[in-house]
């Protein structure tokens, strides 16, 4: 018989309910099958720590005397946007220092940049804020240098627009002569390594592949603490080839999520550099998939042998939008350490980490089961396949020229 948010509530307030993570009901649905794991089983929880490049965060830094609009800010010399209102600023995770000098002298090392200012900002440190404004009647502030401190600002939360990716590209690198320096890590010339980012069977959108559960409000866990799903990320793709388990073939669906920095832990929201490409920021997610039905309980059961991707040539293919996959490999074999490609052995590397994706799903399960952690039944489901939602990616025009 089918259940309810509500009857899963009520068990996981009086000490009843029972949660598994999405790793533990592989083997309960393989011994007991989906009907019956439906019935034992409550609720799955998933995780995934990887880098999440559309991240970032809003501070509300309070006014200074005399006040200020800020025009233009820095925090750690990292730009801040301030085109919001008077003393609230947007960091980008990918956002480089003011004098970084990039890649002009390649590969850049790229030390420095939002994501580093907002995982200090999480571990309580000091931020030195650097503003500049044009100043009005009601602001008359027109430079403003002082420190900042995530229990001095009014407001300080993350806003991710695209995180938790169900599924993403494998990369590799054809090009024979020289390595090559990407936001998937670095690829080593002529087939010299494999890179891949997911969690695989641990991952929150591949328990779900066709967001049966997951929408606006839904519950999560986010850097640490408790977040929430507020839309559907950029980029969110319903419509890719699927397996016959549902499970799509490449990057498909994606989340936008927020949380409550002053909450969250430093060790689950990590700013990182990547070396010759630029920084971003690891960031901690989990999901509670509440075990509605039978299929939900197939859908949670999905195992890494079962999740297929593409290979993906970064040097060319990838660029400049050439040409498909090399093929698809499926996550045990990504995790076993090496794959086959061309004919050729090579070894593989995750740029995420499957262990805190465990451990994530692992802290959800305590939550749940100690009455710390209830599911919210979305407003409104993510868009799926059938909902008209398309991602249309930027199309090519012809330049057409004008003899004046």
């Amino acid at each position: 018989m089918p259940k309810t948010y509500q009857e899963i509530n009520e068990k996981i307030k009086s000490g009843q309910v029972v949660v598994v993570s999405a790793e533990e009901m592989i083997g309960i649905v393989e011994e007991d099958g989906a009907a019956k794991a439906a019935e034992q089983v409550d609720v799955v929880t998933t995780g995934t720590f990887g880098p999440m490049c559309s991240s970032g965060a809003f501070l509300n830094t309070g006014h200074a005397n005399p006040r200020i609009k800020i025009l233009k800010a820095w925090l750690n010399d990292v730009p801040a946007y301030a085109g919001l209102a008077a003393v609230d600023l947007y960091i980008g995770a990918t956002e480089m220092t003011e004098h970084d000098p990039l890649n002009i002298d390649h590969p850049g090392d790229f030390r420095y940049g939002g994501g580093h200012v907002i995982e200090e900002l999480i571990a309580g440190q000091d931020v030195r804020l650097r503003a500049t404004a044009h100043g009005t009647d009601c602001y008359p502030g027109k430079e403003l240098e002082t420190w900042i401190n995530i229990a001095d600002l009014n407001e300080c939360f993350l806003c991710n627009p695209r995180n938790a990716y169900q599924n993403y590209n494998v990369a590799v690198n054809l090009d024979s002569e020289r390595d090559i320096y990407t936001y998937m890590g670095v690829l080593k010339a002529d087939l010299g390594n494999v890179n891949y980012c997911s969690a695989g069977q641990l991952s929150p959108l591949l328990n779900d592949p066709y967001y049966r559960t997951i929408g606006i409000g839904t519950r999560i866990f986010l850097g640490g603490a408790e977040g929430y799903v507020f839309w559907q990320g950029t980029q969110h793709n319903p419509t890719v080839a699927r397996t016959e388990q549902g499970v799509p073939k490449g990057g498909a669906g994606t989340l936008s999520v927020v949380g409550d920095m002053k909450q969250m832990s430093a060790e689950w929201v990590v700013g990182v550099s990547m070396y010759g490409y630029g920084v971003s920021l690891q960031v901690g997610l989990g999901t509670a998939i509440p075990v509605l039905d039978e299929e939900m309980a197939r859908f949670t059961a999905i195992k890494d042998e079962d999740i297929v991707a593409p290979v993906t040539d970064y040097s060319r293919s990838y660029p400049y939008s050439e040409g498909g996959p090399l093929g698809h490999v499926n996550y045990k074999e990504l995790k076993s350490g090496q794959i086959t490609v061309d004919d050729r052995e090579v070894p593989t590397g995750s740029l995420s980490s499957y262990p805190k994706a465990r451990e994530i799903a692992e802290i959800l399960k305590d939550w749940i089961e100690t009455g710390h952690f209830l599911l919210s039944e979305p407003a409104e489901l993510l868009p799926s396949a059938d909902s008209g939602l398309t991602f249309k990616p930027l199309r090519e025009r012809p330049v057409q020229s004008e003899v004046i």
